[in-house]
């Protein structure tokens, strides 16, 4: 019912800002919840940003906060991942996430129902 592409992702020196970008198409409206996830090899996929229906309302991970900022454009159909002062600890694949199972809970990749390919960053330093 919601299809995701993100796009955006790069090969970039330390100290680089990004803006990714995640394209969803919805058969119905844009009324839904909406997340950023990032997954580094090896390690388990972890849950950067989140943002509500509209971007009014957005939470970060401890290890962005500051850096990341999440925002939307339902005009434009589109969601957005600003990352400014990029670390080699970021790279990884980034993924968005659409529609919650409150019973899961937004902290898991179970919690979300739709998901895009992913978009590669790697940070080089």
């Amino acid at each position: 019912q919601v299809q995701l592409e993100e796009s955006g992702g790069e090969l970039v020196q330390a100290g680089a800002s990004l803006r990714l970008s995640c394209v969803f198409s919805a058969r119905t409206d844009s009324s839904f919840a909406m997340a950023w996830f990032r997954q580094a090899p090896g390690k388990e996929r972890e849950l950067v940003a989140t943002c509500n229906w509209n971007g009014g309302d957005t939470s970060y991970a401890d290890s962005v906060q500051g850096r990341f900022t999440v925002s939307r454009n339902n005009a434009k159909s589109t969601m957005y991942l600003q990352i400014d002062s990029l670390k080699p600890e970021d790279t990884a694949v980034y993924y968005c996430a659409a529609y919650r199972n409150p019973l899961i809970g937004a902290g898991s990749a179970r919690g979300w129902r739709y998901w895009g390919q992913g978009t590669q960053v790697t940070v080089s330093s």
